[in-house]
């Protein structure tokens, strides 16, 4: 995906700095929080994310993944794989808010509510966005430390440790987990469960045999090719369901992180649950994204609007 500089911040800080109270994060937000200073907000954005999702249909994962990763440096090293199409979009976004209301709209609000129209486009649930917040005044990569985020290697143990920190428990998590419903991941990031996974297996067992070995035929050049990847959902790629958890049963997840949800008695019931109800899936995640996009953000006097998305104002 497309860059917008090695600077690109921090817009939420949902992942890093302590959680605001939750009296503080809301009083400072809003449904109508533009209705005056940037009436035309939800039609420039809207018309911005429709047009972006038709010409790069993987903008909607990478939205979604930007969402999940946001205030993570993008120079740390886990976000050195972020798409770029997630960027783009909220970098057009912003330009067109700009030339309608200078200075209003901050670069924090359009991630949430952009990743918010991305997943209702390509079929997921459609949720409220409270709007109000500002942009983070700090941006350093080595802020990132190695437990902040989850990643595909971790033990279910360690992921819902991560989760527990920020006040999400396991049905929230599984329910976030979903969004691998769209988007895609990075053959180095699985290349240990295809390629020798044990002296006596070249698979890892959790796999279904025959994913293992499209796998590992489509991922053959990654080491020479970093950027060479697949989608998560390998029934339904580009549409937002509840595919991604019919597919655990099977062992067609791709990631270790999304096989591991079927395996482990604590999380099992949900991925049966969401797989056979796609209702129930979308109520749960759209209440977690609502929850998620509350996490450590800044209002009042402890931010900025950026005039720009990768540089701060001064």
């Amino acid at each position: 995906m497309a860059t917008i500089s090695t600077h690109l911040i921090v817009f939420l800080i949902p992942l890093l700095l302590t959680l605001l109270p939750a009296s503080f994060s809301r009083s400072h937000l809003s449904t109508t929080f533009y209705s005056k200073t940037c009436p035309q907000f939800d039609q420039i954005l809207e018309q911005t994310t429709t047009n972006k999702q038709i010409n790069s249909p993987a903008t909607a994962g990478a939205a979604l993944r930007l969402m999940f990763h946001d205030c993570a440096e993008r120079d740390a090293d886990i976000n050195l794989s972020l798409p770029g199409d997630g960027f783009d979009v909220v970098v057009r976004a912003k330009a067109a808010l700009e030339l309608s209301c200078p200075g209003v709209v901050s670069c924090a609000d359009i991630l949430a509510a952009a990743t918010r129209n991305l997943v209702h486009f390509v079929g997921g649930p459609y949720y409220t966005v409270l709007l109000g917040r500002k942009d983070s005044l700090i941006s350093k990569s080595s802020l990132v430390t190695p437990s902040a985020l989850p990643k595909p290697n971790m033990t279910l143990d360690q992921m819902i440790d991560i989760f527990a920190k920020f006040k999400f428990n396991i049905q929230e998590m599984v329910a976030l987990s979903g969004g691998h419903t769209i988007g895609f991941s990075h053959c180095s990031e699985f290349a240990s469960g295809i390629y020798g996974y044990s002296p006596n297996q070249q698979y890892d067992p959790t796999y279904n045999p025959q994913l293992a070995q499209g796998l590992e035929k489509a991922c053959s050049g990654y080491k020479n090719n970093p950027s060479l990847s697949v989608f998560n959902d390998i029934m339904t790629p580009n549409k937002f369901d509840n595919a991604y958890f019919q597919n655990l049963p099977k062992g067609w997840g791709i990631l270790a992180s999304d096989r591991v949800l079927f395996t482990d008695p604590r999380t099992r019931p949900f991925v049966e649950k969401y797989a056979k109800d796609q209702k129930a899936f979308f109520n749960d995640f759209a209440k977690a994204m609502q929850k998620l996009s509350l996490v450590g953000i800044k209002t009042g006097r402890h931010g900025e609007i950026r005039r720009r998305c990768d540089a701060f104002n001064n």
